[in-house]
């Protein structure tokens, strides 16, 4: 459920933000190493790679870009018109 929403975001954001699916089926080691215990697991990095935020479970596309705002980055596109 989560992999639709990752695309549009990875698509939408280019440039704004870094959007990466690990699988941590075929890759276990990876998930180790970011303490991966609940499928889906959304972690929210800066760009030093210092954790923000993590959420565990879905998450919606809404919630994600609400998230990054209360962290100071707002990724909703401009609107026409400069609204």
């Amino acid at each position: 459920m989560m992999t639709p929403i990752l695309d549009e975001l990875k698509k939408e954001c280019a440039g704004k933000l870094e959007v990466e699916f690990i699988d941590v089926k075929a890759d276990p080691d990876a998930g180790n190493a970011f303490a991966i215990k609940i499928i889906p697991t959304q972690i929210f990095l800066d760009a030093s790679g210092t954790e923000l935020f993590r959420h565990e479970g879905f998450f919606a596309k809404a919630d994600v870009l609400a998230k990054w705002k209360e962290l100071g980055v707002n990724l909703e596109p401009a609107q026409a018109g400069g609204k």
